[in-house]
């Protein structure tokens, strides 16, 4: 397999010498390590799926199976709220939340390759625990067990196909996470569909085939390449020159491994890379990639739908068969945005992505919450037409979140942050993601029961901030080296006046141009 990559690069100094091509040896770098996606997809699909299922609700939570089967008089939103029954999916997220720092220090020290294995094996025991589990003990331990393994891959995998990817097709190949973890939720919903008409153990196989992914990603990790950028942190230089010309399928990789080098050497100058993620220089990687945009994908809406969308569907009047089957065609458009997104990110860019998405979210979002408030929760039966147009409408909403807010959620934090702080920075891009994802899990149902169609307008509100907020602080970074990112925010509108104030930036650009002089001189 092979296909050119080089030349003019966007932004760096080194860019338009970088040369290689696509090897048959990276592709398999970057199947096996995007499979990591699959563990938190599967785990999104299958738990969503198995807390709609009358047999596990009568093991663990009779009276939310008792209040699904008596339609009490309370509203049909309200079916559902039970803070027990959402801690069991929640658990997971807050252990991921917790193990992320676990995982940089792994991460940094040991490799990618080496953490997301670790992730693997954490995972594998869980879905061992889940699937045996005789009470909601055992289920919380289980889940917090696949919480570790979610958080060690969810650090990771990222992380090791941004590096392993050529900078002109950066944005496609990071996004191979994200596409693992939509067909990993497909997959899920699948089996969640037929293990459904297994009485009274289907609920089990669901959660007991979470070791297969966890198998796989495994064993593979024994065939994985370690990424030479980490390679290079660890000071293995020649192992690292090695990697990097057979996933190039070149050894003129000088330009490209000079950068590697230099990035290394910077962060080894760096003692605590938590605490330089609070310095002027890297406010721009904090606010945007840290904080902002993981809290930001989670707070569109999007999870709670995936993780309840089985509950959302009973609620709307679907029947159990009818509400995973509704679940599928929702995973489908997930992975078809995915495929749309790897397909022109880094042609039309990231920035286009957020907008249009955002436009398109909005309005499905909308068309919801006024259909829901003019035909819902009256105790009635919706008619066919109104349940078609309410699945169009999520539909139309998952597919723009597929091709935005789910893959670039993960692409742009991959991206922003410098070698020295990468491993830091993505941990804390992990902890926001998961803190948000675990407490709109575990609020949302409340949310829905409460503020009933209200709800769908708030998170449309929250679109609207969103999208205002890339417009205005996110620059473009397709095509871009990613060791060379960092010099965009020195020529944005506003960062600019941030970065400005660091003073070892200001001293490393005062060197390196005394550095450049003397060379020209030379010449």
């Amino acid at each position: 397999m092979a296909g050119g990559f080089g030349g003019g690069g966007e932004g760096g100094r080194r860019a338009d010498l970088y040369e290689g091509r696509i090897t048959s040896y990276f592709v398999l770098a970057c199947i096996v390590g995007s499979l990591g996606g699959s563990l938190f997809g599967y785990d999104l699909g299958v738990s969503s799926g198995v807390t709609s299922m009358d047999e596990f609700l009568k093991e663990f939570f009779p009276s939310v199976y008792r209040r699904k089967q008596a339609h009490l008089h309370e509203t049909d939103y309200c079916k559902y709220d039970n803070q027990v029954l959402t801690l069991f999916t929640s658990s997971l997220y807050f252990a991921g939340l917790v193990s992320t720092f676990a995982a940089s220090l792994v991460t940094r020290s040991y490799g990618r390759r080496i953490s997301i294995m670790v992730g693997s094996v954490s995972f594998f025991f869980g879905g061992v625990i889940n699937a045996a589990a005789q009470n909601i003990a055992m289920l919380i331990i289980g889940r917090i067990l696949l919480g570790v393994g979610i958080g060690f891959g969810n650090q990771a995998v990222p992380l090791y196909l941004s590096e392993i990817a050529p900078y002109k097709i950066r944005g496609a190949v990071n996004q191979l996470f994200q596409l693992t973890t939509c067909l990993g939720i497909l997959v899920a919903d699948v089996v969640n569909y037929f293990t459904e008409k297994i009485h009274p153990w289907g609920w089990r196989l669901s959660l007991g085939l979470a070791v297969v992914p966890a198998t796989l990603i495994f064993v593979g990790g024994f065939f994985l390449p370690e990424t030479p950028n980490s390679l290079v942190e660890q000071g293995r230089l020649d192992e690292a020159r090695k990697i990097l010309e057979k996933v190039r399928g070149t050894p003129k990789v000088d330009a490209e491994f000079e950068d590697l080098k230099e990035a290394s050497e910077a962060a080894r100058a760096v003692k605590n890379p938590f605490r330089n993620l609070l310095k002027p220089r890297n406010r721009p990687q904090l606010i945007i990639g840290a904080l902002g945009i993981p809290a930001f994908q989670q707070l569109t809406g999007q999870n709670s739908i995936l993780f309840y969308a089985p509950v959302i569907f009973q609620s709307l009047g679907f029947g159990s068969g009818a509400s995973l089957y509704a679940s599928i065609i929702t995973g489908s458009m997930l992975v078809v945005g995915a495929l749309v997104s790897m397909s022109v990110v880094d042609r039309l860019g990231r920035r286009f992505l957020f907008i249009e998405a955002g436009i398109q979210m909005i309005g499905s979002m909308i068309i919801v919450t006024v259909t829901l408030a003019l035909k819902f929760g009256h105790g009635e039966t919706l008619s066919k037409g109104v349940a078609a147009l309410l699945v169009v409408m999520i539909c139309l909403f998952v597919v723009a979140f597929g091709w935005s807010w789910g893959p670039l959620g993960w692409l742009v934090p991959s991206e922003l942050f410098p070698l020295e702080m990468r491993s830091a920075g993505q941990s804390v891009v992990v902890c926001v993601n998961l803190f948000f994802t675990a407490a709109i899990a575990q609020c949302f149902l409340a949310a829905l029961c409460h503020l009933r169609y209200g709800v769908f307008i708030l998170f449309a509100g929250l679109i609207l901030i969103m999208s205002i907020f890339i417009i205005l602080l996110l620059p473009e970074t397709k095509q871009v080296p990613i060791e060379e990112i960092s010099q965009l925010f020195e020529k944005h509108w506003y960062w600019k006046h941030i970065v400005s104030k660091d003073v070892e930036l200001v001293q490393r650009h005062q060197k390196q141009q005394q550095q450049e002089a003397k060379t020209a001189a030379a010449v």
